[in-house]
């Protein structure tokens, strides 16, 4: 049955074949890894031809996915809705994530959480990055990109074109900066992620949180290009809708471990 023909609002996928290629490509990478953590000085390069393939997936399997949520039929309200709360559901899920590091981190420094919380935090021997240098400009860059991303969405309800494209290029930037900026970080800080429950918390949190920020400037910059094609109106958005959301998720976490990792964790330093 074509897809015009359908007598329900729900849209049911289509056989596809790029599932079980990018599992075949995630499989094809693992044995690329094993190769080379397993031959003495064995190539990096074996992990290539699977990581290529991951990415030609991607590029393959998002391409179907704009192409039925271009062509006005299988797009309806029903598919619209559960897809934001496919979002919301991942969100949320992406939380519990983050709320295990806070928690292990914690853990590590506050006595009535754990009898074997440190006395002294951050504990003898580590240097915290100064909380209004670095940590605080990155701070004041990712609140700039969630006023841009919402910009850009104020923009797109309004049917300003060339607000859409000018507020997710913006994000993109900032967002390019931030995680810069995080690395530049990362090589001078005094510390290791093998240096203590402290520095294995601060990397895994925020190392994560890069990450995130990583996947979600990706997203943003695959919303750019479609919007300077035209895709989104006002009324047909999930896609950017859905890498909107991801993106303030980010900049939340980020104030969370701005607040707790760098400031409140760094005070007994800075003040003792």
């Amino acid at each position: 049955m074509s897809s015009d023909a359908k007598n329900h609002p729900f849209h049911m996928v289509e056989p596809s074949l790029w599932p079980f290629v990018g599992a075949f490509a995630a499989l094809t990478t693992a044995i690329g890894f094993v190769i080379y953590k397993a031959t003495p000085d064995g190539p990096l390069l074996a992990t290539l031809p699977g990581f290529l393939l991951i990415v030609f997936t991607f590029y393959i399997w998002g391409r179907d996915i704009v192409r039925e949520a271009n062509n006005g039929v299988d797009h309806t309200e029903p598919v619209k809705h559960g897809l934001r709360m496919g979002m919301v559901l991942f969100i949320t899920s992406e939380v519990m994530f983050f709320f295990a590091f806070f928690w292990a981190y914690f853990n590590a420094n506050i006595p009535f959480l754990s009898f074997a919380a440190s006395d002294v935090w951050p504990p003898e021997g580590i240097v915290p990055l100064e909380t209004w240098d670095l940590p605080f400009l990155n701070t004041m860059i990712l609140l700039t990109s969630g006023a841009t991303v919402t910009y850009a969405h104020h923009s797109l309800r309004a049917g300003n074109r060339s607000g859409l494209t000018k507020g997710l290029f913006l994000t993109v930037v900032l967002g390019v900066l931030f995680t810069a900026l995080q690395a530049y970080e990362y090589m001078h800080a005094t510390f290791s992620i093998t240096d203590g429950i402290y520095g294995s918390t601060f990397y895994l949190a925020t190392g994560f949180h890069g990450f995130h920020v990583i996947v979600g400037t990706i997203l943003l910059i695959i919303c750019y290009f479609r919007a300077v094609k035209g895709d989104f109106t006002d009324n047909a958005h999930v896609g950017f809708e859905a890498a909107a959301w991801y993106w303030h998720f980010v900049d939340v976490v980020w104030l969370f471990l701005f607040c707790c990792v760098y400031w409140w964790g760094g005070y007994g330093f800075v003040h003792g």
